[in-house]
């Protein structure tokens, strides 16, 4: 398929700049692939789809507080630091986006904090935007993360123009996540809320959680008509023993595996057997799944609404079909519904 075929119009409206006020009050699109029906719903009803022995797969990665502000030496002029990886432990050397880009060159040196105490210098010019910092610090690596968390700012995603707040803190989280390591929140998990996790595991519902640290590179604009000459960046996968037993006993029962997310889908896509069971793994994925491709471990999935020409809404084009996902969104655009990271939810059965 061809980057064109995912062109829509767009209304800028309803991109969400806030959260829905309670997490699982958000609308829910449910998109059956059998029957073709479309329907709107709460998310909290994802419970009455799901029973007894039925598999949830989480991505439990958390997000941390990636984006800093600093000055430049000499000149104090101000430069944003978007923190994307972590390169090497020891030297403290870390992946990054500056800008503005143009100001900074190899050697310059970059400080943070009310004092200007906190240092970092730029060892590296890797991309057009993209630097390696070396971070200048003395004391421990527990209080070295301390620092950074505490000169951090919640990433939000670009779009949303307003000031951080308080509450994105706490929403621009799942409330599974436990794994520090993502610079943008996986966000077909913001939905669910503590009450609906137990009363779906008071239903039977098994729960696989596995690690992705989600990076920039899902959200980089496609810039090839000819998909298969797209390149994703990659992104650090665990996938524990633990979760692949409870998915492959979900599969062996023939019961509904669900990937709640993109970055979860692509994670189990990921590590696969010739029979289509799950694998433990820990390394890096750059998979790009976009039609046709055949799925192998999960049944159904939950996602967000996605922007035009955008790798996640090919991936759920993927899973859910073409033309029904096509079908869908025009009825999403027409419904209200809210897109990008606090937007709302689409089930696909």
């Amino acid at each position: 398929m061809k980057l064109s075929q995912f062109k829509f119009n767009f209304p800028k409206e309803l991109l969400a700049m806030h959260p829905s006020p309670v997490r699982d009050e958000c609308k829910l699109m449910v998109v059956n692939r059998a029957t073709g029906k479309i329907e709107n719903k709460k998310f909290k009803d994802v419970l009455s789809y799901f029973d007894d022995g039925d598999v949830m797969v989480l991505n439990d990665t958390k997000v941390f507080p990636a984006r800093m502000y600093g000055n430049k030496e000499k000149t104090g002029a101000k430069i944003e630091v978007f923190l994307l990886r972590e390169l090497d432990r020891e030297s403290l050397l870390w992946d990054v986006l500056v800008d503005p880009a143009r100001k900074i060159r190899i050697g310059n040196k970059l400080y943070f904090g009310e004092n200007d105490d906190f240092v970092a210098e730029v060892i590296d010019n890797t991309t057009s935007r993209g630097r390696t910092l070396r971070f200048l610090h003395d004391g421990t690596y527990e209080e070295f993360r301390k620092i950074l968390r505490d000169l951090g700012e919640t990433p939000l995603p670009r779009y949303i123009t307003r000031k951080v707040e308080a509450a994105d803190e706490e929403r621009y989280q799942t409330i599974f996540a436990k794994n520090e390591g993502a610079v943008a929140a996986p966000t077909a998990g913001l939905h669910f809320s503590k009450d609906l996790l137990k009363r779906l595991e008071l239903k039977g519902v098994n729960f696989a959680e596995l690690t992705l640290h989600v990076g920039l590179g899902s959200f980089r604009s496609v810039e090839v008509e000819d998909l298969t000459k797209h390149k994703m960046d990659s992104e650090k996968v665990i996938i524990p023993q633990s979760a692949v037993d409870v998915v492959n006993t979900g599969k062996a029962n023939k019961k509904k595996v669900c990937a709640v997310g993109t970055t979860t889908m692509r994670a189990i896509e990921t590590s696969v057997s010739t029979d289509g069971l799950l694998k433990p793994y820990e390394g890096w994925t750059n998979k790009f799944i976009f039609p046709p491709y055949d799925f192998s471990v999960a049944n159904c999935m939950i996602t967000n609404f996605h922007m035009p020409e955008s790798t996640l809404l090919m991936m759920v084009s993927a899973f859910g079909g073409y033309d029904l996902i096509n079908e869908a969104y025009k009825k999403a655009i027409k419904d209200k519904y809210k897109f990008y990271s606090y937007g709302d939810a689409m089930l696909i059965l």
